[in-house]
């Protein structure tokens, strides 16, 4: 895919699912619509088919799998950041987030793109049903998934969170205590129907991810809760550990069974990767995977057509690709097939978040970090359905010196890190938490978001330097992307307020709230 030639990218993110006739697909949805009750029929014919296109609507935004609103929002900016992938696309070479260089129309492609349909769903569905109303606690849940994205992108942004100032810019700290105050609500009032009305599944069609499973549900506002924890854990440490606490012990994702996973074809890096060879493997990931002999390198990745035996070759982030076609050729695409489904929350993940606090001294996590660290690499090999994980967790195993591929556009780079999969008790904290970090990173592809949100947090895993000139910049990787350009002017008073919250300037290095490691 050309961005800048061809007109792949959505003016806008409208409701792909229309099609599906919503208003006769919520079976079970009389007497289920609240969790302690019912409502009528009559409220349910006037109600069911607007609130189910909302729900889709927001769904679609908040685990955007289209492909132009997941190559605008997640592959160039998360996937690319967080050192899964890099540009094949010699377009994108002079311009591109990776090297803060991006052309200021995609700095609010996420605004447009997810923000502000996410904001018009979500105002939709709470005008039409009540904040007990299941409908809408399953909406919280969504919503908080596609502004804890957001967030984490740019640091503080206008949510809404003051009735008197809905176009002012919320601080993250406040941001992130509202999310977790909004998946308190929907969990609490979710579990209350699910309690009521056990093994009941509602609004199957409409849901996407659990088919109206609502326990899953709750499981992931725990999760995410628990995600929200450890994402702020050097920020507000004593609140990250209640926090983590009080999810651990409600109950988050602890099986692959569970995680949070849509299927919609075609899936967005199939055709980012795949088809438009747009993206393809960064080097760092190769490093570690390689040097590892990670057995889910054929799951993660297609050995490139002129690779030789090499089964994974990654380009450097930065390189100055000359040939699209070339770098088709020599590098990795994505393994993934157009119907594949996408995980945007593992039990894995949580076995890793669970592990961490384990190895921050919190209790109630359920086990060591040892452990708990070992659980959260098995469940990823689970997930992957690759087998060798006891094998793996013993290996003394480091990461290679990165080579690039023959007629390859980068250079060849020492490895960052001597840090191997077997967990050593005897080591140092900070060592313990590069290993973990390394494994969960790993086990995050290709959630390129929460890659790159785990870069910026701990400094791990270690990454490649630049091999171009970045303006002036001295860090590795963005911490943060510039605001709207068009905020400046059209909301210039608030935008200004914003970056006394912020702290710093709007540019790629500014850090974000929770970055105080």
């Amino acid at each position: 895919m050309y961005l800048m030639k061809k007109n792949h990218i959505a003016k806008g993110l409208g409701i792909a699912a229309l099609s599906l006739a919503l208003a006769s697909c919520t079976s079970g949805f009389e007497e289920a619509n609240r969790p302690g009750g019912s409502q009528s029929k009559e409220v349910l014919q006037r109600d069911n088919y607007n609130i189910s296109s909302f729900l889709v609507q927001l769904q679609n935004v908040a685990f955007p799998e289209q492909e132009n609103a997941y190559q605008c929002n997640f592959d160039l900016v998360g996937n690319y950041l967080g050192r899964y992938f890099t540009y094949a696309n010699n377009g994108w070479s002079s311009k591109n987030f990776a090297t803060f260089s991006a052309p200021s129309g995609w700095l609010g492609w996420s605004n447009s793109q997810i923000l502000v349909p996410a904001k018009s769903a979500f105002a939709e569905i709470a005008s039409l049903a009540g904040k007990e109303d299941l409908n809408y606690n399953w909406a919280l849940i969504m919503r908080a998934h596609a502004f804890l994205a957001l967030t984490d992108k740019y640091g503080p942004m206008p949510f809404g969170l003051d009735a008197t100032n809905l176009e002012g810019y919320n601080s993250q700290e406040a941001i992130y205590k509202a999310l977790v105050a909004d998946l308190d609500a929907a969990a609490s009032n979710i579990n209350a129907f699910v309690l009521a009305n056990p093994g009941r599944t509602v609004n199957e069609a409409a849901d996407k991810i659990y088919s109206g499973d609502f326990s899953k549900w709750v499981k992931l506002a725990h999760s995410l809760k628990l995600r929200i924890a450890i994402r702020m854990r050097y920020a507000a440490p004593a609140l990250a550990q209640q926090y983590a606490t009080e999810a651990v012990q409600a109950g988050v994702i602890e099986s692959s069974a569970d995680n949070c996973a849509i299927t919609y074809i075609p899936r967005g890096l199939f055709k980012t990767s795949v088809e438009w060879g747009d993206s393809r493997a960064c080097a760092d990931i190769d490093s570690y995977m390689n040097g590892y002999e990670d057995p889910r390198i054929p799951a993660y990745f297609a050995a490139p057509a002129k690779a030789g035996d090499r089964k994974l070759i990654g380009c450097l982030a930065g390189a100055d690709v000359k040939n699209k076609n070339t770098a088709d050729e020599i590098y990795s695409a994505a393994a993934v097939t157009k119907n594949s489904p996408s995980v945007w929350l593992s039990a894995a993940e949580m076995w890793f978040c669970r592990a961490e606090g384990a190895l921050a001294g919190w209790s109630g996590m359920g086990g060591t970090a040892k452990d708990l660290y070992e659980r959260g690499v098995k469940e990823s090999f689970t997930q992957w359905n690759v087998s060798g994980a006891d094998a793996y967790l013993q290996s003394n195993k480091t990461p290679a010196n990165y080579k690039d591929a023959v007629g390859g556009y980068g250079k060849d780079m020492s490895a960052t890190s001597d840090i191997t999969p077997k967990w050593d008790d005897s080591a140092s904290d900070e060592t313990k938490l590069e290993r973990l970090i390394v494994q969960k990173w790993i086990a995050l592809f290709p959630n390129g978001q929460e890659g790159w949100s785990e870069i910026r947090r701990t400094g791990y895993p270690k990454v490649f330097a630049l091999p171009v000139s970045t303006n002036g910049y001295t860090i590795h990787v963005a911490n943060r992307i510039p605001y709207d350009v068009n905020e400046r002017t059209r909301n210039q008073a608030n935008y200004n307020a914003a970056l006394v919250t912020l702290g710093g300037a709007d540019d790629y290095a500014t850090k974000l709230w929770w970055q105080k490691k």
